[in-house]
């Protein structure tokens, strides 16, 4: 029987979601997402019941969330790292579509038309003075 309050899905590395941090600045690699939480792999420790505050980038921006632990487990072992995997319960709905992230405004703007280019070389010495120049 499905429990989840919401569907999950995979988060692309190439996604700004894939990347969040902690309040405390680790960085957590977000795995999958639903609107109630997140599956993160980070070398923090991470006990199950901790509540954190996480900066993830969805649609609506840079949200800072409240969450809680809810599993935290060893994923791998490196001979100077240890990487964990935890999965984040939020507090609150964030909206974690795909498509719909806010871009800065010039990313946004119409593409202005292109003004006049540069002269050739041989128009630019048609150039005449009215005065001569003195040294």
């Amino acid at each position: 029987m499905e429990r989840r309050r919401a569907p999950r899905r995979l988060v692309a590395a190439d996604e700004p979601l894939c990347q969040a941090r902690l309040r405390t600045g680790a960085r957590l690699c977000v795995l999958d997402a639903s609107s109630w939480g997140a599956l993160a792999e980070t070398t923090e420790r991470l006990l199950p019941g901790r509540h954190l505050d996480v900066h993830v980038v969805s649609s609506q921006g840079r949200v800072l969330v409240r969450s809680r632990v809810a599993r935290a487990f060893v994923a791998r072992l490196e001979a100077d790292a240890i990487h964990y995997r935890a999965a984040l319960a939020f507090e609150r709905v964030i909206d974690v579509r795909v498509t719909g992230y806010a871009m800065p405004a010039p990313f946004l703007a119409v593409e202005s038309e292109r003004g006049n280019p540069y002269p050739d070389r041989a128009v630019s010495t048609d150039i005449e003075f009215a005065e001569r120049l003195s040294a």
